[in-house]
């Protein structure tokens, strides 16, 4: 297969993801950051970002050369590749923009660092070089590209991420599909091509189509969590089981058993602000999106829900009091396999309890320090919520434990040593993580979602 020189610009999850891995494909990739600490932490190998497989194969490509990084985004694009015959540095051929696109005032994607981005590098691109939007952006992003670059011989193309945090690199390397967008053919194909070792099913088409492909994804899941959600309040209603009926409707192929889980609300880096983003885009169209709209509204109604569930676990009423009752959380990740914060279901639950008056401590895997590893320092505190270094902390004195990530080590923990240190033994299992049975067995009451009494 012909290498491509590919530049990946920011090395946040997605961007140092698709450096690696277009790496280990046999591609040469120079990624750029503008945090200098950060690309010389890179370059010896320490990788920030909990991600399974991702720091070995970050080392890996850069022991075998193929894989390099730098400071700005010029770096990357011009002459920042092994020099050719002439000893001068080669230039991109393929420019990967993985650049943040966080939610903005009224829930429109902020694409300054995009817009930014592109502003620098427009000289300096050279000609026949493919520029790719591979953050996830609002339908037209790739025309408003296009535009800012004022560059007939560049190319624009859309290749919207398809990566679930935890298994980044897995579904990188294992994709369900690839989606090309461009209304240029040959440049379409390019980008195709560097997946090509994959064997991957290939969807060619428009760059607005591609760029709405990706919401349309995101959005279709949310809807999906927000509906088990509501079906595990039916569940608890009519005295129905959760787990029962999510299995019985997830063997039909046409629904999958994926996104049956019930929890306490989806967030993270990408729900949330694809949601909003795609409401915007529906309301431009003047199109009003109500079905997107009573997704939102039920994972906002879902924080609450569990709030109320953790007052009648402890008081045994909906509108007991919380005042000065100490909870121990376990959990503030917004998923299991990531050490990401961002718009965590845990975090809008942990600033509802506070807000009822409860004192809280939590404990989270991935927020653990790690001895003589000053990269990964102890933290104290989030968002008002102390942490503990060990589980049995956060359950010393607690009136009741709330499971709120669903870390499978959580499974394996000591509950009758637990159960022994709290002062109510009651855990409110927001991820239906536990089995039951076992924290019978420990002296423990289990709370789940939309579970059958037993």
């Amino acid at each position: 297969m012909f290498t491509r020189r590919v530049a990946v610009v920011g090395t946040g999850y997605v961007g140092l993801t698709t450096g690696a891995c277009l790496a280990s494909l046999g591609h040469q990739v120079v990624c750029a950051d503008i945090d200098t600490a950060k690309v010389e932490r890179l370059r010896r190998g320490v990788v920030d970002i909990v991600e399974p497989g991702l720091s070995e194969l970050v080392t890996e490509q850069v022991s075998a050369g193929r894989l390099s990084f730098v400071v700005g985004a010029a770096s990357a694009v011009s002459e920042g590749f092994p020099a050719g015959s002439d000893g001068l540095g080669l230039d991109a051929e393929i420019v990967f923009l993985c650049l943040p696109t966080p939610m903005g005032v009224g829930g429109v994607a902020d694409l300054r660092a995009v817009e930014a981005v592109v502003e620098e590098t427009r000289e300096l691109l050279a000609a026949g070089t493919v520029v790719v939007n591979k953050s996830t952006v609002p339908v037209g992003t790739a025309g408003r590209t296009a535009e800012l670059l004022d560059r007939s011989d560049v190319a624009v193309v859309s290749n919207p991420e398809f990566l679930r945090e935890g298994s980044a690199v897995h579904d990188f390397l294992n994709p369900d599909r690839i989606v090309v967008g461009c209304d240029t053919a040959e440049a379409a194909e390019r980008v195709a091509a560097l997946y090509a070792r994959l064997g991957a099913p290939t969807v060619l088409t428009d760059a607005a189509s591609a760029e709405l492909m990706k919401y349309a994804a995101n959005c279709f899941l949310a809807m999906k969590l927000s509906y088990v959600n509501a079906m595990a309040e039916l569940c608890e209603r009519v005295g129905a089981d959760i787990g029962d009926v999510t299995e019985g409707i997830g063997y039909d192929r046409r629904i999958g058993q994926a996104f049956l889980s019930p929890g306490p609300g989806w967030g993270g880096s990408c729900l949330p602000k694809d949601t909003h983003a795609l409401l915007q885009v529906a309301d431009a169209a003047d199109f009003e999106f109500r079905l997107l709209r009573a997704t939102i509204d039920t994972n906002t109604r879902q924080r609450q829900r569990i709030v109320d569930k953790v007052r009648h676990a402890v008081t045994g009423r909906r509108t007991g009091s919380l005042t000065r009752v100490r909870l121990g959380l376990l959990g503030l990740t917004f998923k299991a396999g990531t050490d990401d914060l961002r718009d965590s279901p845990a975090l809008a639950i942990a600033a509802l309890l506070r807000q009822a008056g409860a004192d809280l401590v939590g404990y989270d895997p991935a927020l653990v320090a790690e001895p003589g590893n000053p990269d990964r320092p102890l933290v104290d505190e989030v968002d008002g919520v102390p942490l503990v270094s060990d589980p049995m902390e956060a359950a010393q004195g607690a009136e009741a434990l709330v499971v709120l990530t669903e870390w499978p080590v959580f499974r394996t923990l000591d509950w009758v040593a637990m159960a022994g240190a709290m002062k109510q033994p009651v855990v409110v299992d927001t991820r239906n993580l536990l089995d039951p049975a076992t924290l019978r067995r420990a002296g423990l009451t289990g709370i789940g979602l939309g579970r059958r009494e037993t």
